[in-house]
């Protein structure tokens, strides 16, 4: 999960992963966001249900068939947007398959819906069938920082390709613990997903039995988020880290202003009670930590901004999860979104003569504003 405004969740293609636990790509500058042809759309509200989705006897037995079913829940092909946006319903979709154990999946959701924002310099070479032309934006003048735009966006879906393949082999397996400990055991680089899945399945355990006592229960509950704060930073240190540091000066000093969350709660007060700056926090609670530090905080130094994201952000998003309205409402707002960019495809058209009709369709972005 990325700081809100301007970054989070980050990149990499399914078939482009190593077939072990290494680190996934990071996703090449590519005119689209493409895909094989003749992968089927995947509209939200269409996916099927876990049992459905994967048959117990014909799960993959390795990292990349994992990978391979969980890209397969993405369109074929689609633009930057659509893609972000079908990310971040997966993660909604995700979180409500086990609400009481799957955390990261939902300030992942959050988090990549924020993205959008920062990937708005690609929407100058969008034409209006939503096709962007990813290489003409990054030979723009660099004041417009497509370059690292481009990084937020390659490094959004990187953490799809990462971590999401490991929450589905989880949930549509018979015993999804032992299928973790079977694909992730002997891959140091997924260590620390393994011990997070660990701790979530441990807490499960507790709370699904009706005779656990209301002091085990709380346990349980604490693990729970113990195991999804263990995903989040795996998260931060392999995919956010190495991207961060990829960054311009001149982004990295945006990011870290514009970092801030507020988990897409409406209203004034509640908007209030679950937003959180990183500046606001560095100079306040953060101070004494900049003062031995004797350094500027800023977002790109992993210290800095796990230091925010464990004793500020975590909190507040523990506090909106215990009020399933909020919660809800924030992931349906998500999940909306996804179905409004679905009856909307931007793939791009199949022949030459297609190209006519997929003109004249307004992309969301080109229409106007209603009258009145």
């Amino acid at each position: 999960m990325m700081p809100a405004a301007a970054v989070s969740s980050w990149a990499g293609r399914a078939r482009k992963a190593p077939p072990t636990g290494g680190p996934p790509a990071s996703g090449e500058p590519s005119r689209q966001e493409e895909r094989p042809d003749g992968r089927p759309d995947r509209r939200e509200g269409l996916i099927p249900e876990p049992h459905k989705l994967v048959l117990r006897n014909r799960a993959p037995d390795t990292i990349a068939g994992w990978k391979v079913v969980a890209d397969g829940l993405l369109s074929d092909p689609c633009c930057a947007f659509h893609r972000n946006v079908e990310i971040s319903s997966r993660y909604a979709w995700m979180y409500r398959l086990q609400p009481a154990c799957f955390k990261w999946a939902a300030m992942a959701a959050i988090a990549s819906h924020h993205v959008r924002l920062a990937l708005f310099p690609l929407r100058l070479d969008a034409d209006r069938t939503g096709y962007v032309d990813i290489p003409h934006s990054l030979r723009r003048p660099k004041l417009l920082l497509t370059e690292d735009v481009n990084t937020i966006r390659a490094t959004n879906n990187a953490i799809f390709d990462d971590i999401f393949w490991v929450h589905l082999a989880y949930v549509t397996a018979e015993d999804g613990i032992e299928t973790l400990r079977a694909l992730l055991h002997a891959e140091r680089y997924y260590a620390p997903v393994l011990a997070g899945f660990e701790a979530i399945d441990q807490g499960r355990r507790v709370l699904e039995d009706v005779t656990a006592a209301a002091e085990a229960r709380q346990r349980a509950d604490d693990l729970i988020w113990q195991g999804n704060v263990e995903l989040l930073e795996h998260e931060q240190r392999a995919m956010v880290q190495p991207s961060y540091d990829r960054l311009s000066c001149a982004s990295a000093s945006l990011v870290s202003i514009g970092s801030a969350t507020s988990f897409e709660v409406r209203g004034v007060q509640p908007e209030i009670a679950y937003f959180t700056s990183f500046y606001l926090y560095s100079f306040t609670r953060g101070i004494p930590h900049a003062l031995r530090a004797q350094a500027w905080p800023r977002i790109t130094r992993f210290d800095d901004r796990w230091r925010w994201l464990l004793t500020s952000v975590v909190p507040r998003f523990r506090r909106l999860d215990a009020d399933t309205r909020l919660v809800d409402a924030s992931l349906r707002h998500i999940l909306d979104e996804a179905r409004a960019f679905a009856s909307t495809p931007c793939v791009l058209p199949r022949s030459p003569a297609d190209w006519p009709r997929r003109a004249a369709q307004p992309r969301l972005w080109h229409r106007p504003r209603p009258k009145g």
